[in-house]
């Protein structure tokens, strides 16, 4: 029996739809671009370092180089923990790109030492939930003109460990936690892409399905601060333990791509899914009244509460490619 299960084997292709990845230069992230390119989408890398983003997609394109129908690579500046950077590539997406008809919300840090964005949240919060909700909130007219359409949001297991609190999301009266905050910060995710998934019920909006989902444990960057927020020599320690348990990007990036394409779950929204199943989150994630808090308390913290994302119309674009 194999240690890892959970592959998707859809073969649909993507040629004519657009997606976009966020945190698409490494990691599970990078996969996740490789397979939609090779399925012939428009794959727009929005990345927080345009240097390292250029080499994946020059990696990327180079390895696919000799396949029949191919897809376009496309290489933006979004640097999640910004509201001014999210602001700004998704005007540029609102201005240029007729379709929208995947969204991946991948980047994300993990335990890192405390610290603020730019906009005063604490950095795994403002970073792996706010910054996805304001990207998800602009490009929702235009989303909601390509369906069929999915929004798939990378989240993790270490949701279990620990709630939401209310009362200091961003660490300013009690003593930081690196686990606790990452954990929180991946709860959110879980909760906004349900609530997501209720809103568009409540305004009779068919055709955008919302996925969340566990990558797995994965061989990437993103423990690289393990070694400041634990103790030195944590992430080659958890690297030896955890080794044989890990997953390898690909395999990582199963999951996303499942959510994204296949057609098994192409009616399903709303659901968390791990391996490429769809599987029940820890029963904070199933809390309702909890997740309309959070929506209600992001939309304040971004700067959005006067917007309803669910009948703005959208403006099509300015500038044709």
């Amino acid at each position: 029996m194999p240690l890892f299960s959970g592959r998707c084997y859809s073969t649909a292709k993507l040629i004519g739809k657009t997606a976009i990845i966020t945190g698409s230069n490494t990691g599970i992230g990078k996969e996740t671009a490789l397979d939609f390119y090779k399925r012939g989408a428009r794959v727009i890398l929005a990345c927080r370092s345009l240097e390292r983003g250029e080499e994946a997609k020059k990696e990327i394109e180079e390895k696919c180089k000799d396949l029949p129908e191919i897809g376009t690579l496309v290489l933006e500046k979004c640097d999640l923990s910004s509201l001014k950077s999210v602001r700004d590539f998704s005007q540029k997406v609102l201005d240029t790109e007729p379709h929208v008809n995947i969204l991946v919300n991948n980047a994300g840090v993990m335990m890192c030492p405390k610290g603020e964005t730019e906009d005063g949240f604490e950095t795994q919060f403002g970073t792996n939930h706010l910054g996805h909700f304001l990207l998800t909130m602009l490009l929702l007219p235009r989303i909601r003109n390509s369906v069929p359409a999915r929004i798939v949001t990378v989240s993790s297991k270490a949701h279990t460990r620990y709630g939401i609190n209310f009362d200091d999301l961003n660490y300013k009266k009690r003593p930081y936690s690196a686990m606790e905050a990452y954990s929180q910060s991946k709860l959110a995710n879980v909760l906004f892409s349900r609530e997501l998934a209720a809103k568009f019920k409540e305004h009779n909006i068919e055709g955008v399905n919302t996925y969340s989902l566990h990558p797995g444990v994965i061989k990437t960057e993103l423990g690289r601060h393990m070694n400041d927020t634990l103790f030195r020599g944590a992430r080659t320690l958890f690297g030896i333990l955890l080794g044989p348990f890990m997953k390898s990007a690909e395999l990582g990036a199963q999951t996303t791509i499942y959510c994204s394409v296949d057609e098994k779950c192409a009616n399903e929204t709303g659901l968390y899914y791990s391996d490429c199943v769809a599987t029940p989150p820890h029963h904070n994630a199933l809390n309702d009244e909890h997740a309309k808090k959070l929506w209600d308390i992001s939309m304040d913290l971004v700067g959005i509460q006067d917007y309803n994302p669910f009948t703005t119309n959208d403006q099509g674009v300015k500038n044709k490619n």
